[in-house]
């Protein structure tokens, strides 16, 4: 099975979006990098690298913590990440996958 070319789209990503890129993309959302309505459909390998270069940066200024993160930073970071975790919820996505290394 071959790779796809380019990202799907976090709309009709994985496991309501519970993906490694559809993270990248909400987090591009929270640092305004990329309209709340960017999806990211149809971007290719490089374009994502580039965006996760970016959202990288961002998370630096504040040592890669939530809880460093600006009062209107951290709003926006708590409604887009909440929605997108109720969202995957309710389509039967669990984060099992995600933690089941936890136990080891």
């Amino acid at each position: 099975m071959t790779k796809p070319d380019t990202y799907i789209g976090l709309d009709k990503d994985l496991n309501g979006g519970m993906t490694t890129i559809g993270k990248l993309v909400r987090d591009a959302r929270v640092f305004g990098l990329i309209p709340e309505t960017e999806t990211c459909e149809g971007w290719n390998l490089a374009r994502i690298d580039a965006l996760l270069d970016r959202v990288n940066a961002e998370w630096d200024k504040y040592g890669c913590l939530v809880s460093r993160l600006p009062r209107e930073l951290f709003e926006r970071h708590q409604a887009i990440h909440g929605a997108a975790l109720k969202k995957a919820r309710a389509s039967g996505w669990s984060g099992e996958l995600e933690t089941a290394h936890e136990d080891d």
